[in-house]
């Protein structure tokens, strides 16, 4: 599977350079999740912007993993770069409504920065 990992302070992109989702590469995809996680991630982005083929929703489900395991550790799991074909595929099994999906990688940084500054806002209003 290829894939590239951009690691930043409070997120991680995991780019996946693959054109299609397949029953090969989704479960490496939730190796890779795990990975991250246990490095102390648990705000990952996932783009899958060339990804241009998927043909069960099975193969999604990696994504519910990886949106899973992020909600555990008290973070976000954000999915960037939806083609037409994949958009398709999540509106059918209403993946769409359990996952968080923007457009660009800058629009989920942004979310996530605004989830972290509202967690330490709520942080100390709990400490005060």
């Amino acid at each position: 599977m290829k894939f590239s990992v951009d690691k930043h302070e409070k997120y991680v992109v995991l780019k996946l350079n693959e054109s299609k989702l397949t029953n090969d590469n989704a479960p490496k995809l939730k190796s890779e999740f795990i990975l991250l996680n246990t490095e102390g991630y648990c705000n990952i982005v996932l783009d899958l912007s060339a990804v241009k083929q998927c043909d069960d929703s099975q193969d999604l489900s990696s994504l519910l993993f990886g949106d899973r395991l992020c909600k555990k550790a008290n973070g976000l799991f954000v999915v960037t770069g939806i083609t037409s074909v994949v958009a398709k595929i999540l509106e059918m099994s209403n993946l769409d409504q359990a996952l968080t999906i923007v457009a660009k990688v800058d629009e989920a940084t942004d979310l996530i920065f605004m989830e972290e500054i509202e967690k330490e806002l709520l942080g100390s209003v709990d400490k005060g």
